[in-house]
């Protein structure tokens, strides 16, 4: 599949990963207005074993690419955890996740959560709450979305805002 254009219409499927609550943000794009399509939250109960959770974040990724049909996703980069056991666990979700993208055929672009941020924000050290409050003035919401849905929808604007770049250098999806 060929890059987008940044005068082409473009859906993206912005991932926030987490074992327990990974966000979810589909966005459509015509030119540089930016249209939310849905947005929300993949919950895995506390106590669901490992490889459950893996197999119910597979299984709901896949839903939602069959449902929304996105044509990219937008998925957070690595990042420093002092925790080994966490950055583990994450990475497991994470690899789920891009697994399953690449079984549907859509390429996986991860940005690092500074550049998120520097996107949405204006300022890589931003906090949450200033991702939330920027996610719902970018795209007209009516009000602030879960912490995990924002995060999934400001990928997904991150994507959106690189398009151009993407074009241009060729880059590739991981």
């Amino acid at each position: 599949m060929l890059p987008q254009t940044s005068s082409a219409s473009l859906r993206v499927l912005g991932v926030d990963t987490s074992l327990r609550s990974t966000g979810v943000g589909v966005l459509d794009a015509a030119g540089s207005r930016m249209t939310p399509v849905y947005y929300g939250t993949i919950k895995n109960p506390p106590g669901r074993p490992l490889s459950a959770c893996l197999l119910f974040l597979q299984d709901e990724i896949g839903k939602l690419i069959r449902e929304h049909e996105p044509q990219a996703v937008a998925i957070e980069g690595i990042f420093y955890a002092k925790n080994v056991k966490t950055m583990l666990i994450l990475s497991h979700a994470r690899g789920t996740i891009i697994a399953q993208c690449a079984r549907l055929g859509l390429p996986v672009y991860e940005y690092e959560p500074r550049r998120v941020k520097m996107a949405v924000a204006g300022y890589g050290g931003a906090e949450k709450t200033q991702i939330q409050k920027m996610v719902k003035t970018l795209l007209g919401l009516h009000e602030e979305p879960q912490n995990d849905a924002a995060d999934a929808l400001a990928l997904a604007i991150t994507h959106l805002h690189n398009r151009t770049a993407i074009s241009a250098l060729a880059a590739q999806p991981v």
